[in-house]
């Protein structure tokens, strides 16, 4: 499944005790479809108030899906704020998060202030410098252990990730933050687009994001960007 969500009002991806989450309200629809309970793998997950243009996500079935016709019931029952954009039938061994091999996020800017751009994007006040913030993404590629840029309440004791992107661009009243890695940390896009802005603000350069990598201090990273401006963009097999 390609799935697209908008996460304003949901505690993330994954299904969590009285609260609203995406992975739950599409099992939920598929139960009330199929009339079976699934265990919905996402390629990923992502936090509260976190968007996605591209989440994958597979479950199993006993029964014969014609998947044209059930993608469609699905969204027919989906609130708005959800869509499955299409669905295929994948092998039995097919495992959303195992099998990705590179997943992307997008952070978006707004230059300005709009009520269109308020849900979706973080009002930066200020000048950035575009070419500043490049050279400094530059650092970061290649594995590197991502301890300072991951919330210190992580479950995952591996903090070694291999980045393949980072750019940042400019389109319109757009600032646009592309970031493509193996697999992130929670937390791990925010903080880094955060740290990257504060230090391009404060007259920083490479060496401080350096001993900021070095250190495997969260606390010695900047604040993270709002979650709002933050798109699971696409996850490559």
């Amino acid at each position: 499944m390609l799935i697209q969500y908008d996460g304003s009002r949901y505690c993330g991806w994954q299904i969590q005790q009285n609260s609203i989450s995406v992975q739950g309200t599409i099992v939920n629809s598929i139960k009330t479809i199929i009339g079976e309970d699934v265990n919905l793998i996402g390629s990923g997950r992502t936090d509260s108030g976190v968007h996605a243009l591209g989440q994958v996500a597979n479950f199993r079935t006993e029964q014969k899906l014609e998947s044209y016709r059930f993608c469609y019931s699905l969204n027919s029952i989906m609130p708005p704020d959800i869509s499955v954009k299409n669905m295929q039938e994948v092998p039995e061994s097919y495992h959303s998060r195992f099998d990705a091999k590179k997943r992307s996020y997008l952070y978006l800017i707004s230059k300005i202030k709009s009520p269109f751009f308020y849900n979706y994007t973080y009002r930066y006040k200020g000048e950035l410098n575009i070419a500043k913030l490049n050279v400094l993404g530059e650092v970061l590629i290649g594995v590197n252990d991502f301890t300072s840029f991951c919330k210190s309440v992580s479950e995952t004791e591996n903090k070694v990730c291999k980045i393949n992107q980072v750019h940042w661009r400019e389109k319109g009243d757009l600032i646009i933050f592309f970031i493509e890695a193996d697999r992130f940390l929670h937390g791990m896009v925010r903080a880094i687009a955060g740290t990257l802005l504060t230090i391009s603000k404060s007259g920083g350069d490479t060496n401080n994001l350096l001993k900021i990598l070095k250190s495997k201090n969260r606390e010695a990273a900047g604040e993270a960007v709002p979650a709002k401006g933050l798109f699971l963009f696409k996850v490559k097999y």
